[in-house]
């Protein structure tokens, strides 16, 4: 990596825009950054940093004050740094986050930190990012070295160098971390610890699983009061011995170690014999378990077998007294349905004659409906010839006079509507008449305006181009205006700077005199300092030593320093004059500019006064003000001019529309005209003698009716006197068929059809009941049942003494079968745990030997954890490379060696350097050394150190390396020791960089940056 070019502004002690070219010291291949303290050297560093990386490292941990405190709110903060690598030209442009003016407003708002990365590509630069995350991530894969690594190989900052030299083994550790990225090895401890105690949490749970499946079993075994079988009844030890036993175990030992919360998983181990014990105790207790498990489930069968007996005797029981009380109630039904037989023969002769006599019922019905109706015919005939005969009409044929009548009514109709409607045809023909009047009016006021609108146009014409000759002057009106106020604004300046120039001529002549005052009084010192110089020599005179003067070592006059002015004093005076001078050439400045301005005010008044300018104005602002006015009359008048055309045209328009709406309406109002005439001749010739058409076809209507009803009412009274005789004949021809004499007897058989169904329903329901019980009654007389009522007590009382007996035993076989299968379960479960316990714990032994060794705990005996062991290496690469150049400087004599040596009370070691002395044989501690020793160490450490993180860093080519330290410790030989080592670093074309204030590198290295405050406050660079 090389850095060609870096422009700062705005950030550190720079407000101005500086710019620095490495490239010119490509030849000198070295280069000083000189400066007094404070001017910004280290700025120049903290600039390129920022702008690769976004930080400052010796702002970490505190306020990060990049911006410059220079700047005005309006300037701008900004980094800009152009470099290459081996994948080509770079420039990165970065600014800070600040304050600066609001836009719109006032105030302050935060400028948001920027960030700008572009390539060289053809001569012109394209951008590659813009947000601060991406350029991170371009900068990382183009720069391949970390903030870290930067500040290690390439820029050694100032209060860095001798950091790693002489950090303790735990600081070094962190810096080594941040320069290698060994914090994965820190991890793979953290995981190795994490697995160990994963690890111990599962052989403690399959312990203390274990222990807790032991004590349920244990818990099982107790409440079944298993320890205290008969033996008898199990067939093996004695109760006693067997009690004894298990009462001794249950309460002794118990799975411990971490199952109680303390000790090593491992050590629980060794109460393997004790769960064995117990597992075999649990089992014999099983065995026991199963055998009263048999016996429940034996006695539950016997218990069910002699309950089922019971029920099933009972059930039969309770049959037979059901059966019997249904035999009783069967011989009583069937006695009171023998009672009702005679009451059932009348009604089934009742339903039979009533079947009879409805087949008759339609004919006799038919009948007599014929016979009345023939009678009403021939009243409706009556009356309809009576209704005939008051009209006094004689018409031989009734038909044919009704059919005449009747084609005459249809021509009536049509008049009768036309004089319901002559009242409204009479006012239409009165609209039309109006109508016709209106458009002739209309017409006619339409002319008026044609004739009256052109002079009316003409007019405006006239107005609206005087108007307009006055707004065209509006140009010339403004400009005469703007011309005027011109004047009175010199005018007004002439009166000001008139003011103005006798303060600025007062203030010049006060300046003059305070001056030649201080003039005065300069010189009288000079010449004071010259009278006294004499004494001034003699007060430094002392006895026995030469005169400066005179080499005489007696001093037998010496004058007197009876005024003394010192070199402070005319300097002090010399500040004061130089002072005043300056103000008075401020004053004379002033009054220059001042008279330059009051001519320059009097040419543009043109020699007009302050009322006469004012007046001229007002005239030139009212004649553009009238001016103005007349183009906007102007405006209107022409929109006057275009309205009138407008109404011209439609006036057009509109006497075309009238001509067409005159003539349609005298069209309509002929028409209606004839129409009436038509429509009263027609009402008339219809009307007749009568008083309008609407009566005359009233009483021909009515009349007709009257026609029609008695030619219909005859024809129906012969229709229904030749149906009447038809069914007084069928009626009579079906009783005599009959078992019926005549019609009365058959109107006496007749009944309704739900009296039918009810009788019919009655004799049905009576015979299905008696047949019914007939069946029942046979099957129970079949059964022999006793006479005497059947008594239940005594077979529901042992029914019920059964169910209990088994209701038990199915209590107890349950609770036997589930005591042996929890008992069991808890006995595989523990046995299961308790296999797997000795894997488990075989498992952790290994776990927990290597995790401690990684941690340098257990038998690491120098108490290196992994990432020690790891930095140890690289440690030791990184001492022998310092000590290549570290031999040269120290002619020999030093050489840096890692010590892995154990710390006191338990610290962290293994990445410990000491110094070995050739002189003595014999290494000591590196803080041992004086100031140019430690820095000639530091120094190539320092070196050693960029060349392996290089290689680290994927064998990447520093072209350009800064040194920021203070070489003001080194005596003149050390000096040029040094000077030869950062020459030596320049080969291969690299740039070297050396910050320092130290003359005699001055004088060795010509090619120079320098840093420079000036009076303001800023600083500047400045190349040579």
């Amino acid at each position: 990596m090389q850095l060609h070019r870096l422009e700062v502004e705005g950030f550190g002690p720079f407000r101005a825009r500086q710019l620095v070219d490495f490239d010119v010291f490509a030849d000198d291949g070295i280069f000083l950054i000189a400066g007094r303290t404070g001017a910004g050297k280290s700025s120049i560093l903290d600039a390129v940093c920022f702008a690769l990386y976004g930080g400052v490292p010796r702002y970490e941990g505190g306020e990060k004050r990049l911006r410059s405190d220079h700047c005005e709110p309006d300037d701008v903060t900004q980094v800009v740094v152009e470099f290459s690598t081996s994948a080509g030209r770079y420039r990165v442009t970065r600014s800070p986050e600040y304050e600066r003016p609001k836009k719109r407003g006032g105030g302050l708002t935060v400028q948001p930190a920027a960030v700008q990365l572009d390539v060289l590509v053809g001569g012109e630069w394209i951008g590659l990012a813009a947000k601060e995350r991406e350029a991170a991530y371009e900068l990382d894969e183009i720069l391949q070295l970390s903030r870290e690594q930067f500040l290690q190989v390439i820029l050694l900052a100032q209060n860095r160098f001798s950091e790693f030299l002489l950090a303790g083994s735990k600081d070094r550790q962190a810096l080594l971390r941040r320069l290698f990225g060994t914090e994965r090895f820190e991890d793979v401890q953290a995981r190795f610890d994490e697995r160990r105690r994963e690890a111990e949490r599962a052989l403690g749970s399959r312990l203390a699983t274990v222990a807790a499946r032991l004590d349920e079993g244990e818990r099982i075994v107790v409440a079944a009061e298993l320890a205290r079988e008969p033996a008898a009844e199990i067939g093996s030890e004695p109760a006693d011995e067997l009690g004894g036993e298990l009462s001794g175990e249950l309460s002794g030992e118990r799975v411990g170690g971490i199952v109680d919360g303390g000790g090593d998983p491992a050590e629980s181990v060794a109460v393997a014999g004790t769960t064995q014990e117990r597992l075999a105790r649990l089992r014999q207790a099983k065995a026991r378990a199963d055998y009263r498990a048999e016996r429940r489930v034996a006695e539950h069968a016997e218990a069910e077998r002699l309950s089922s007996a019971a029920d099933a005797a009972l059930s039969a029981l309770r049959d037979d007294q059901r059966a019997q009380v249904e035999r009783d109630r069967a011989r009583a039904a069937l006695a009171r349905l023998d009672a009702e037989e005679p009451q059932i023969a009348q009604a089934r002769s009742e339903w039979e004659n009533a079947r009879a006599a409805e087949i008759l019922r339609a004919p006799i019905n038919a009948a007599a409906t014929a016979v009345a109706a023939s009678a009403l015919a021939r009243d409706a005939e009556s009356r309809a010839r009576t209704a005939w005969e008051a009209y006094g009409i004689d018409a031989p044929d009734l038909a044919e006079w009704a059919e005449e009548r009747t084609r005459q009514t249809g021509s009536w109709e049509r008049a009768s509507q036309w004089e319901l409607s002559a009242p409204e045809l009479d006012a239409e023909l009165v609209a039309a008449r109006e109508d016709l009047d209106a458009l002739l009016a209309r017409r006619e006021e339409s002319e008026e305006e044609r004739r009256a609108v052109p002079a009316r146009l003409e007019e405006l014409t006239i107005q609206r181009d005087e108007a307009r000759r006055l707004a065209d002057r509006a140009d010339d009106l403004a400009s005469a205006e703007r011309a005027a106020a011109d004047r009175h604004a010199a005018a007004l300046d002439v009166v000001r700077l008139d003011a103005e120039l006798v303060v600025a001529d007062r203030a010049l002549a006060d300046a003059s005199a305070v001056l030649a005052t201080a003039q005065s009084t300069l010189a009288q010192l000079r010449q004071r300092r010259l009278d006294g110089f004499a004494g001034e020599l003699a007060t430094a005179l002392h006895e026995g030593e030469a005169c400066p003067v005179c080499g005489s070592l007696e001093h037998p006059a010496p004058a007197e320093h009876a005024d003394p002015v010192s070199a402070e004093d005319i300097d002090r005076a010399e500040a004061e004059r130089d002072r005043l001078a300056e103000r008075e050439r401020t004053a004379s400045d002033v009054v220059a500019s001042l008279r330059l301005a009051h001519a320059a005010a009097l040419t543009k008044a043109d020699g007009r006064g302050v009322d006469t300018a004012a007046s001229e104005q007002a005239q030139a602002a009212h004649a553009l003000a009238q001016s103005r006015s007349a183009a906007e009359r102007v405006r209107q008048l022409e929109e006057h001019r275009d309205a009138l055309t407008e109404r011209i045209r439609r006036l057009d328009e509109e006497r075309e529309a009238d001509e067409a709406s005159l003539a349609s309406a005298r069209e309509t109002h002929a028409l209606l005209t004839q129409r009436v005439e038509e429509t009263r001749a027609a009402i008339a010739e219809a009307r007749g003698d009568f008083a309008t058409v609407a009566e005359r076809l009233a009483a021909t209507i009515a009349e007709v009716a009257a026609a029609h009803a008695l030619i219909e009412a005859a024809a129906e009274r012969t229709r229904r006197d030749e149906t009447a005789s038809t069914a007084t004949a069928e009626r009579d021809a079906a009783i005599e068929e009959s078992v019926f004499d005549d019609v009365a007897s058959v109107e006496r058989a007749l009944r309704s059809a739900s009296d039918q169904q009810a009788l019919e329903a009655r004799i049905t329901a009576h015979s299905v009941r008696r047949e019914k019980e007939r069946e029942i009654l046979f099957d129970l007389e079949l059964r022999t049942l006793p006479e005497e009522p059947i008594d239940l007590q005594s077979a529901e009382q042992e029914s019920q003494a059964a169910r209990r007996r088994w209701t038990t035993a199915v209590d107890e076989a349950s609770r036997a079968t589930a005591m042996a299968e929890q008992l069991g379960a808890a006995i595989d479960a523990a046995a299961s745990e308790h296999a797997r316990t000795a894997d488990d714990a075989a498992e952790y032994e290994v776990l927990r030997d290597l995790a401690d060794t990684i941690a340098g705990r257990g038998a690491n005996t120098r108490k290196m954890t992994l990432e020690t062991f790891v930095l140890a290496a690289e440690l030791e690469e990184i001492v022998d490379a310092a000590n290549r150049r570290l031999g040269d400087m120290s002619t020999g004599r030093y050489q840096l060696r890692h010590s892995d040596a154990l710390a006191a009370r338990g610290a962290a070691s293994g990445l410990g350097i000491v110094v070995f002395d050739a002189f003595t044989g014999q290494t000591r501690p590196a803080q041992s050394l004086s100031g140019g020793e430690t820095f000639l160490s530091s120094l190539a450490l320092a070196l050693g150190l960029a060349e392996v993180v290089t290689a680290r860093a994927g064998g990447i080519r520093l072209d350009t390396l800064f040194i920021d330290e203070g070489f003001g410790s080194l005596d003149g030989d050390t000096l040029e020791v040094a000077m030869r080592t950062l020459d030596e670093l320049r080969q291969g074309g690299r740039t070297v960089g050396v910050i320092s204030h130290v003359e005699a590198m001055q004088e060795q290295i010509p090619a120079q940056l320098r840093v420079r405050a000036t009076s303001e406050g800023p600083s500047i660079i400045e190349s040579r």
